[in-house]
């Protein structure tokens, strides 16, 4: 008996324990520190630009400018833990590079495993994306007229705003937008590929181009297609040219989820 009654006090104790540690880590995540990073660095306009990013968010702006203006804010929930978040930004002739040092992950399950960093980009509109990648967040790319731009996003949300050039993005799981507010035609391909999750995109009415959409669980709505053919049956793969089709392609693949395409008024 007297032995059960210790057993029972211990395992109170650890109970204990373990609440009063989640009530911390519950009440650091509503007030996480933070640290900010800013610098002008001055570039090419057709410079390679590398991202790279755990955890947060990727924000890149297209500007009619001959420099790169970098912000990154860093939070945690401890000192020590900011502190071990590193952004290590390299400038060469041709190149630049944004790349974030997190910490490894503790093992322990009550471990402080916090840290992100939400980055705020300004480029040359004609500067390359040669790389962007985020594991898990946000990512938009805004005003870019790239010869390449790629970007990839492990879990989150991605979104390209009127960006005009070769543009190729790569979404493991979440939703993905293309958004344009007018049309420039020209001679550029869009590529949008999602694994799991749902693609939009948003197109103004004066869009020229070939447009190709398909998914292999899913569905498409399209608002291009004749309106007496809306909903009359199920589509999963479309290829037209929409007022000619011009030199420029749009193409959106998903593997399990649906693809909307908006004709969205100029």
């Amino acid at each position: 008996m007297q032995l059960a009654a210790i057993n029972q006090q211990s395992v109170r104790l650890l109970l204990a324990a373990l609440l009063s540690a989640l009530a911390g880590c519950g009440s650091a995540a509503h007030s996480p520190l933070e640290e900010t990073f800013e610098q002008i660095y001055t570039i090419e306009p057709t410079v390679n630009v590398t991202v790279i990013n755990g955890d947060g968010a990727v924000f890149v702006y297209g500007s009619n400018t001959n420099e790169m203006r970098v912000q990154a804010v860093k939070r945690a929930y401890t000192r020590e833990r900011l502190k071990q978040i590193a952004v290590v930004v390299s400038v060469h002739p041709g190149s630049v590079s944004i790349n974030t040092k997190f910490p490894p992950k503790p093992k322990w399950a009550l471990s402080d495993r916090s840290g992100t960093v939400n980055y705020t980009i300004v480029i040359p509109a004609t500067a390359n994306l040669a790389r962007l990648e985020l594991e898990d967040g946000e990512v938009l790319v805004d005003g870019m007229r790239s010869r390449r731009m790629r970007a990839r996003l492990g879990s989150g949300r991605m979104l390209a705003h009127n960006c005009f050039g070769n543009v190729a993005l790569t979404l493991d799981r979440g939703t993905l937008t293309l958004g344009y507010d007018w049309w420039e035609p020209g001679k550029f391909s869009i590529k949008a590929n999602v694994e799991h999750g749902n693609a939009w995109a948003f197109l103004p009415i004066d869009v020229v181009c070939h447009l190709v959409a398909e998914t292999r669980h899913g569905k498409i709505e399209n608002d291009f297609e004749e309106p007496a053919e809306r909903g009359t049956k199920e589509i999963r793969k479309i290829d037209m040219l929409i007022q000619g089709g011009g030199e420029t392609a749009v193409t959106m693949l998903a593997k399990e989820g649906n693809i909307k395409i908006v004709e969205a008024n100029p």
